[in-house]
């Protein structure tokens, strides 16, 4: 498949609202043929995500923001407000549970696969309130490094993790993420 690269400037002034999302439709369809370009070594992909298949990855500044599409952003609830816990294990269930419910088109709750495609596992600081201060990376998988961002990202999606401030310091707890070749994670603390 022959690649099209589209610029803003192709796009006529006065183009209906209708239009311009087919236009910006069709591009997008165009972009995803684009994964081996003549200037790339054969199985070389052109997508963020680095793996081989994975589509490239289209930047949202070359949309007009009335179009730019999110991940069923419509059908993600905002997560009940957090409960005070009594200890650590429990903060930990309480931020793995959140993790999922925050994030539930790159999770999955079944068995954990055979073979993992990463295990990122990281130390989440909290402030007072639950709010996450600081992540601080302890393992890094040496595949699919992307994991780790996934990992960071799903975090700060799932905070605030509820008032720590009468546990005892330091208010860190660690969290491993379990990644199946789907790129989705299950955190460790629910595969018990």
């Amino acid at each position: 498949m022959h690649c099209i690269e589209v610029g803003a400037e192709g796009i006529a002034r006065g183009t209906s609202s209708a239009a311009l999302r087919a236009a910006v439709l069709l591009t997008i369809v165009a972009a995803a043929g684009c994964g081996n370009r003549g200037d790339q070594a054969p199985g070389e992909t052109s997508g963020a995500t680095g793996h081989a298949g994975s589509p490239p990855v289209v930047a949202a500044a070359a949309m007009p923001p009335a179009s730019v599409p999110g991940p069923r952003a419509d059908a993600r609830r905002p997560l009940p407000p957090p409960a005070s816990r009594r200890n650590w294990t429990e903060v930990r269930q309480q931020a793995a549970e959140r993790l999922v419910a925050a994030n539930p088109d790159i999770t999955y709750m079944g068995r954990v696969p055979d073979q993992l495609l990463a295990i990122p596992v990281l130390e989440v600081e909290l402030n007072g309130d639950g709010s996450v201060r600081r992540i601080e990376v302890l393992r890094e998988p040496r595949q699919a490094k992307d994991t780790t961002k996934i990992a960071v990202d799903a975090i700060r999606r799932a905070a605030p993790f509820g008032d720590v401030s009468r546990l005892p310091r330091p208010w860190k707890f660690v969290e491993t993420f379990l990644f199946d070749d789907d790129r989705k994670f299950k955190p460790r603390t629910l595969d018990r």
